[in-house]
């Protein structure tokens, strides 16, 4: 139930609609996501954008760990997990086609958390390797920071009531 909420949600940001991003799979400590290059997304020359690149790295990392069974409390409580480094290298150019970024979760700390992505093209040759340390914010430094609203992290009530149910 709680994967399918991470899903659900993933449908509703505006971010992920706007550079396409969809999210193809996701189990406990992996992640895999996928986007289609557009002219919108490209450089000047027509290359895909390296930040467009990196946001899926990121995005799938984030996926990876929030799918966790240690994280789900945190996300439950209102906590969440928040990028404190993130390295992206880039192997080859993007002029056309669809990228796949699988990530997993590489080291489970209590508070940091470490994560790697490979993103390949169609043709499955790698495009780009990333990788990612997380540390998880709690509730109180969460209430700290303003509202919720628009995070990838805040399950909807229902789906809150039912977990606390135990489902």
């Amino acid at each position: 139930m709680y994967l399918d909420a991470l899903r659900a949600r993933a449908t509703t940001l505006p971010f992920f609609e706007l550079i396409g991003l969809e999210v193809v799979d996701m189990q406990p400590g992996r992640s895999v996501l996928a986007l289609r290059h557009r002219p919108d997304l490209a450089q000047p020359v027509g290359i895909l954008h390296g930040g467009v690149t990196a946001a899926l790295v990121d995005t799938g990392i984030a996926y990876a760990v929030l799918s966790r069974d240690e994280v789900r409390p945190l996300v439950e409580a209102g906590g969440s997990v928040v990028a404190i480094d993130l390295r992206i290298k880039y192997f080859r150019p993007v002029a056309a086609g669809r990228l796949t970024c699988v990530s997993s979760v590489t080291r489970m700390g209590r508070r940091i958390i470490h994560g790697e992505s490979i993103v390949t093209n169609e043709q499955d040759q790698e495009v780009a390797r990333g990788d990612s340390i997380y540390g998880t914010v709690d509730p109180d430094e969460m209430a700290r920071h303003g509202p919720l609203s628009g995070t990838m992290h805040v399950m909807p009530e229902a789906v809150r009531t039912v977990s606390e149910e135990g489902a």
